[in-house]
């Protein structure tokens, strides 16, 4: 267990190019895994779009979140405390809510077939005590990419779209909570702007872990 110097309400976290162990070795999520995802190809062959989400694309986005979420994280806690998480992050109610929520724009990348391989939020209202003072503060939100798309570019199309949404409403400063332990997204952050600006409590039922709150200028 970890230990962090805040401790966050706002329960979201990155999960771009997190090392991932295979999903098939948690039991309850081997349905969801097999769900209405397309083939694999490659993905320097494939065309992608950016575009709202609506509401025919919920079972699509609660699928994907839920199935990477478990395969980047579910290693580090209990089966119950994932499970937990997962119902109240990306059941079909959970996203259902986020996509209508005012505060909240929610973003899909399709293929060419209008599958959904990728999403992410902008999200007003959020904060962190370590941007106190920050000047008109806005989060980027749950980057998820499908498996089998990794590669072809969609996370940083994805972050430039939220950004470029953010700026569009005049917004100042975007910032984002991602694990601590997750070095690689980390290192696409850093790249893309974002510095470390502090750090706080990850809780998933009874774990909790020190996410990292990076920041960036518009």
């Amino acid at each position: 267990m970890y230990l962090a110097k805040q401790v966050s309400k706002f329960q979201s976290r990155q999960v771009l190019q997190v090392l991932r162990p295979n999903i098939l070795s948690y039991p309850q999520f081997r349905l969801n895994y097999s769900t209405t995802m397309p083939e694999s190809t490659s993905p320097v062959r494939r065309e992608f779009t950016i575009r709202t989400a609506k509401s025919k694309d919920v079972e699509a986005i609660a699928s994907l979140g839920s199935r990477v979420f478990a395969a980047s994280f579910g290693y580090s806690l209990s089966s119950a405390d994932l499970e937990a998480y997962l119902k109240s992050a990306y059941s079909n109610t959970a996203v259902t809510a986020d996509i209508s929520n005012p505060n909240i724009d929610t973003i899909v990348a399709t293929d060419s077939h209008d599958h959904v391989v990728g999403f992410s939020q902008l999200t007003r209202g959020t904060t962190e005590p370590c941007l106190a003072g920050v000047e008109k503060t806005v989060e980027l939100q749950r980057l998820y990419v499908s498996e089998d798309c990794h590669g072809a570019g969609i996370g940083k199309k994805l972050a430039n779209r939220v950004e470029e949404m953010a700026r569009e409403q005049g917004f100042v400063t975007i910032w984002l909570g991602v694990w601590e332990e997750n070095f690689k997204a980390q290192k696409v952050y850093k790249k893309l702007g974002y510095v470390k600006v502090g750090e706080h409590d990850f809780k998933m039922g009874d774990c909790v872990q020190t996410d990292w709150i990076m920041s960036k200028k518009l």
